[in-house]
């Protein structure tokens, strides 16, 4: 037990159950906790962005042949298509086979239309392709970093490290620099993440403060379907691509099990971003793969968040009684595929994305999703864990099918016989941590 309350998986586990009792017992305490939970997330923040920058620079610098830089991203979206595509039809399939919205008869005249404002104000962040590409290309380079949009900044990188790639010679010592600057911020992850488990105490204590366990019952249905789903998709879709892959799922998740566990408590795969990159890297895949598919899918591949958007949408559907024609789920399928893309970051993102979707199909009342507020933030621990296991598996699959990993030593570190923490994983020497080419 001693050894369990040393590791940051003991006290992250700790400090869980500990913020659940707070918010039992002491609601008005536990609500003025919420900082703890957001400061920890800032700090990660905080370093994302340049530390994103400096990773995919050195990959691409470190890979040499821009056409096999491409050919991984290339593949990186196709995946990303296919296994997002899935989430979206399961998430249908679900809503229709266990109907959770059926009988609630709910009268969207009675419903807050005010609640939804703060949402339904940015939908135009998210609709339209075009809009979509444009969303891409910063204003200025200051101004992706400013506001840590990570696509901005994924495209950023890309661009300078292929130039400084085909710099030769002459860049190499500035491309050892951004080597260096990104094993210093390693090391500053490294001491925030020793705050996760105060991070985890005040995000849960405020949310069971402030909502009460009891809070699930309204659309318990809902919710437990979600998380049922999330749980298919995870052990029988990816585990199935994992084992297509050579490699078990759930000795991932175990490898995984400090990252997962942080992210249940803070409902954000953002608190972990730079622990799951450096794992990665550890686990034997070479950091040019991982520079570019884990970015890229923290908003191409949001495998929970797309089975959410469907799932929830026929849910409004059901309860407000509203029929849906195969004509209609084939339409809300074509708008998932779309507004699904790059909505991480956006504040709200999956009423924000609901109501975009559901602006769509003007047969669905987008008043609906007032039915969905309360228990957002419950649902989105099920979509925070989803997303970062799609994007980790995703990382694992493709570097794979490139050729990008060390077999040999995946399945040592994935069995335990290297011993590794995340404060190690993130401390360690760049050097150290790339697999042999």
């Amino acid at each position: 037990m001693p050894g369990f309350l040393r590791s940051l998986f003991g006290q992250v586990v700790l400090a869980l159950a500990a913020g659940v009792v707070l918010g039992i017992v002491w609601p008005e305490f536990a609500v003025a906790l919420k900082p703890l939970g957001d400061g920890f997330i800032k700090l990660i923040k905080m370093a994302i962005a340049p530390l994103v920058f400096g990773v995919v620079v050195h990959g691409i610098v470190g890979a040499g042949d821009l056409r096999k830089v491409g050919r991984v991203g290339l593949k990186a979206l196709i995946y990303f298509e296919v296994v997002t595509t899935i989430a979206l039809v399961l998430g249908i399939v679900l809503a229709y086979l266990f109907a959770p919205g059926h009988g609630m008869n709910v009268d969207t005249a009675s419903l807050d239309a005010k609640a939804l404002s703060p949402y339904t104000d940015r939908v135009g962040q998210v609709t339209g392709t075009v809009d979509f590409l444009m969303k891409l290309i910063p204003t200025t380079v200051v101004d992706a970093f400013a506001k840590g949009d990570i696509l901005q900044v994924l495209l950023i990188a890309i661009l300078f490290g292929s130039g400084l790639a085909l710099l030769g010679e002459p860049g190499r010592p500035l491309a050892e620099s951004i080597e260096r600057i990104t094993n210093v911020l390693f090391k500053v992850i490294g001491f925030i993440v020793r705050l996760a488990p105060l991070g985890v105490l005040g995000a849960v204590a405020f949310t069971v403060g402030k909502y009460g366990v009891g809070s699930l019952k309204q659309l318990g249905l809902l919710v437990g379907l979600f998380y049922a789903g999330v749980a298919f998709f995870v052990f029988v879709v990816l585990g199935a691509i994992m084992r297509a892959a050579g490699f078990s799922i759930l000795k991932l998740l175990a490898y995984l099990r400090e990252e997962l566990t942080v992210v249940a408590g803070t409902a954000s795969s953002d608190s972990v971003l730079p622990q799951v990159m450096r794992k990665l890297e550890r686990l034997g895949i070479k950091d040019s793969t991982v520079g570019l598919v884990i970015p890229t899918g923290y908003s191409f591949n949001l495998d929970a968040f797309s089975l959410y958007l469907t799932l929830a949408t026929v849910f409004i559907a059901q309860a407000t009684n509203t029929p849906l024609s195969f004509g209609h789920l084939l339409l809300i399928l074509g708008i998932a595929l779309l507004t699904s893309k790059g909505a991480h970051g956006i504040p709200g993102s999956a009423i924000v994305v609901l109501a975009a979707t559901l602006s769509a199909v003007p047969d669905i009342p987008v008043i609906g999703l007032v039915l969905v507020l309360s228990v957002d933030w419950f649902v989105g621990i099920a979509r925070a864990l989803g997303n970062l296991i799609g994007n980790c598996v995703a990382t694992v699959v493709i570097a794979a099918w490139e050729g990008d990993i060390d077999r040999a030593q995946a399945h040592r570190v994935l069995d335990g016989e290297v011993a590794l923490d995340t404060e190690a994983a993130l401390t360690v020497p760049a050097a150290e941590a790339r697999p042999a080419r």
